[in-house]
């Protein structure tokens, strides 16, 4: 992971104005790692039972489900599970063309490894949204 911007605050999403830790709070990097991950064995799971063979429909399916999970319930399987929502910097729904962005730029995968000081990928830096903890 490549963290860019010198850190301005004590914690990730002090800038943001967002608790140190709990709710609200900026997710951390392992949970975040452990929801993609979880998304992906989904998306792969599913592309193994209906789609083996197809170079693109594992991308294509984890596309879809980020998309449509986030702009339906503020986040994906791997999300939800593990407690976290994708909001708006003013903690409201994201609403239906920023996890368009986010999605799109997620599946090319160089934003999603590249952070800003808040440990926000670039993903959701260019889409306006944080990744925070609900619980």
């Amino acid at each position: 992971m490549v963290a860019l911007g010198s850190p301005s605050g004590r914690w990730p999403g002090e800038r943001l104005g967002r608790p140190e830790s709990g709710v609200a709070s900026v997710a951390r990097p392992a949970v975040r790692i452990a929801a993609i991950l979880i998304d992906f064995a989904f998306a792969f799971a599913f592309y193994a039972m209906f789609f083996f063979g197809d170079s693109f429909a594992s991308l294509i399916i984890f596309a879809i489900e980020q998309y449509v999970l986030i702009a339906a319930f503020g986040g994906s399987i791997g999300h939800l599970l593990l407690g976290m929502r994708v909001v708006k910097l003013d903690n409201t729904w994201a609403g239906l063309w920023r996890p368009a962005v986010r999605t799109v730029l997620l599946a090319l995968l160089i934003p999603a490894v590249i952070w800003d000081a808040d440990q926000r990928g670039l993903h959701d830096v260019f889409a306006g949204t944080v990744l925070i903890r609900v619980r």
